[in-house]
Order: C-alpha cells, then structure tokens, then sequence
C-alpha cells in the first residue's frame, strides 16, 4: 500500500530534455553580489592531509537530525524530487523523477536495485571539508554539517560518482549552466562553517561566478 504524495505535468521529450541541458539557471543580482563578498572573505590556505578522514567521523549517515521521523535521505529526496510515489510512513520514497542540475537530465528514480541512479551530494563534500577545518570540529557539528539541508541535493547517480571529495578547482557540474548556483551554494556553505578554500579553489568559484547570469 502506497500514499501518492506529488504529482505534476508528466515527462518532456527528447527536444526538451536538450533544451533544459543547455538551460541557464539565472540568480538575482544581490544573491550574486552576496556570494561574491562571501566568497572574498573566505580564508584561503592550503588544505590539510586526508590520510585519517573516515566518513564514520561525521556520524551516521542520513541520521534523522531535525527528529522529523524520517532520515536525511528520504527528506532530500522528497524535496528534489516530483512525481512523488512515498510509502505508507510518510517518510520512504518508493519512486520519482529526478530534474538533475548536475547534467541537465531527467533520471527516474526507483527504490531497490536501481536506487543507486540517483543519490544525494554533500555540494561541499565531506572530506573536502574535514581537509578545509571540520578536522577540528565537535562531533555533534560534524554530524550536523553532514545532514545540513543547505548542502544536500539530488543528483544522478553516476555523475555523483564522478565528482568524489573533488573541490571546485577539480570538478563542476557537467551542465555549465549550473555552475553558477553550484558555486554559489558551496560558497555558503564554506562561509556558514567557517571553512578555507586553496588558492585554485577560490579561483575556480570566482570563474564560476562569471558564468552567472542574473534576474
């Protein structure tokens, strides 16, 4: 037995699937002007080593944080997701649809063997994070860093893999077009928990930035 939580118009074809790869996602001016400032206040440095991060630093995963009943997976999936088909607790999500921002695709999701075609990313991974100062946090705002909503999406599967622990400087987003949301959510989120960036890092967001296209 099943709960239909979401349902909206059905699937483009294969014109507009092109369409919305190419697409721009443009962001108002004073996002842009924010990220921009937050992005020069950043401390740059060199990162540390990553011989001893351990991803069981950063708690468990998809723990329930905000006591919803539901884990952080199933909340993040129920956000990003639409033609939602969602078990009768309210929480798992049996099937969807995913609009990737990653590629630009749309990837349907369902639970079970193929679950893995879409996956959530920490924009900010978590061991990027542990080399750029979460080394030195509590273990209670590791874990609160690790299931921070503000920089949980997603994506397809695949190209999550892709990416890894890669830092701007190494990886973005396949679909240019997003690039800019992209750096300005990993700009937040590093200025939000106080965390550096390398020379090449910040480098590679400010040329993100330029790529922003405003409303």
């Amino acid at each position: 037995m099943v709960l239909v939580l979401t349902l909206v118009v059905g699937l483009g074809g294969p014109v507009l699937l092109r369409e919305r790869a190419a697409a721009r996602h443009p962001v108002r001016a004073v996002d842009l002007a924010s990220g921009r400032a937050a992005l020069g206040a950043l401390v740059v440095g060199p990162a540390a080593p990553a011989d001893d991060y351990e991803r069981d630093r950063f708690g468990t995963a998809w723990a329930d944080v905000d006591g919803n009943g539901c884990s952080t997976r199933e909340d993040v999936l129920r956000r990003d997701l639409v033609l939602l088909v969602v078990d009768v607790d309210a929480c798992t999500v049996l099937s969807g649809t995913l609009d990737d921002p990653y590629t630009g695709a749309r990837t349907p999701f369902r639970r079970g063997a193929d679950s893995a075609a879409v996956q959530i990313d920490h924009v900010v991974a978590l061991q990027n994070a542990w080399i750029s100062g979460a080394r030195d946090w509590s273990p209670a705002l590791r874990l609160e860093f690790a299931n921070d909503p503000a920089n949980l999406l997603a994506v397809d599967g695949p190209t999550n893999q892709d990416k890894g622990a890669s830092d701007a400087a190494a990886w973005l987003p396949p679909n240019s077009g997003f690039a800019c949301r992209y750096a300005l959510q990993q700009i937040r989120v590093k200025a939000a928990y106080a965390l550096r960036v390398t020379p090449d890092e910040r480098s590679a967001l400010e040329t993100a930035l330029d790529t922003c296209v405003t409303v």
